[in-house]
């Protein structure tokens, strides 16, 4: 199977075939709606490249698998959907301690427990506050079209081992299934970077050892210390935003991933109506652009919130805003989706005074 430079692709196969052109050559997952075809295109694509596929029996064994080849040094990554995540979550924090590279791919669906199968932003807390136990942080990326999904999903791969993290791509049913055109651009380096740390034989060096037990608190604490140090470096480095139309505005709405496509065709209209009308969308939700927020909310009176959720990034908005504007919030769940024509409601609401 050949894949053209520039191809027509649903999100979920994009990211896929972007991780295997960022030197991805194991894939360990399961299948759930509405993540499946990333399994199912790793199933064809992998043995084109001399790669590893192996459906797990469990979400619960795969991210484990992902920590095996992780741990030999191997660029390994796993999908699911919400539910599936959650089962996953000991074993990210593992990756985490032991400091592993590695992509998870979580596209999100309606919840809370199995929930449907429609798509959804709900997933937002498990994936930014650490969703799992202990002192964790993931780099956590929310792409907004499926042209963004491909090359995030390459840079993930760089992220990953530059500061040896997981790193989560967060999307939605949305961004799994819509097809857009994609155009991949080939990673600079042929070679990938060099993991002295890994677990590969120890014949002329000393050994490796991963591990993420230790029964002395001071060295578990120097080691939390050592990772904190890491996720510092992260917020300082790696924050991206995409801000629209906030030097003027006299309203800002903050939204993340395919709200925020939602949210830009509602700020055309408003824009037209004379409703002066900016767009603050985080593409990196953690780190959190707090200080890009709180800079645009300084000139305005109040910053709508609109998720596909019931207001879970709200809290990071506040943080961000820090009362220099109020905060509302707009969000639809359970597989619902906002019209542009509902956000316009809400902003005219907003700006006419309403309650």
């Amino acid at each position: 199977m050949k894949v053209a430079e520039r191809a027509l692709l649903t999100g979920n196969e994009a990211i896929a075939e972007a991780a295997i052109q960022a030197g991805c050559r194991h894939f360990f997952g399961y299948p759930i709606t509405p993540q499946s075809e990333i399994p199912e295109y790793m199933s064809r694509r992998m043995p084109d490249v001399g790669g590893v596929y192996l459906q797990a029996e469990s979400e619960v064994a795969a991210i484990n698998m992902v920590f095996g080849a992780a741990g030999a040094g191997a660029r390994a990554m796993t999908s699911s959907s919400s539910p599936g995540i959650s089962l996953m979550q000991e074993g990210i924090s593992y990756l985490a301690a032991a400091e592993l590279p590695c992509l998870i791919v979580n596209m999100m669906r309606g919840g809370p427990g199995l929930g449907g199968i429609q798509p959804s932003q709900s997933d937002y807390f498990q994936a930014t506050k650490g969703g799992g136990h202990g002192d964790y942080r993931l780099l956590v990326l929310a792409p907004s079209t499926v042209q963004e999904a491909a090359d995030l999903t390459m840079l993930s791969f760089d992220l990953a081992d530059r500061y040896r993290n997981p790193v989560m791509v967060l999307g939605d049913g949305y961004i799994g299934q819509m097809m857009e055109p994609v155009r991949f651009v080939k990673p600079g380096a042929a070679e990938l970077p060099s993991k002295d740390w890994a677990i590969t034989g120890a014949e002329g060096r000393p050994r490796n050892v991963i591990r993420t037990l230790s029964l002395d608190p001071e060295s578990l604490e120097a080691h939390n210390l050592h990772l904190h140090r890491k996720y510092e470096d992260m917020r300082k480095n790696e924050l991206r935003v995409e801000m629209i139309g906030t030097d003027d505005a006299e309203i800002i709405i903050a939204a993340f991933g395919i709200v925020a496509r939602i949210v830009k065709t509602a700020i055309r209209v408003l824009r037209e109506k004379g409703i002066r009308v900016g767009l603050v969308r985080p593409i990196t939700l953690f780190p959190f652009p707090y200080e890009a927020l709180s800079e645009a909310a300084g000139r305005v009176e109040n910053v709508l919130v609109v998720e596909m959720n019931m207001g879970q990034m709200v809290e990071d908005v506040k943080l961000g805003v820090c009362g220099r504007s109020e905060v509302h919030f707009y969000g639809r769940a359970g597989g619902m989706v906002p019209s542009y024509e509902e956000i316009v409601r809400e902003v005219e609401r907003i700006h006419g005074g309403g309650e």
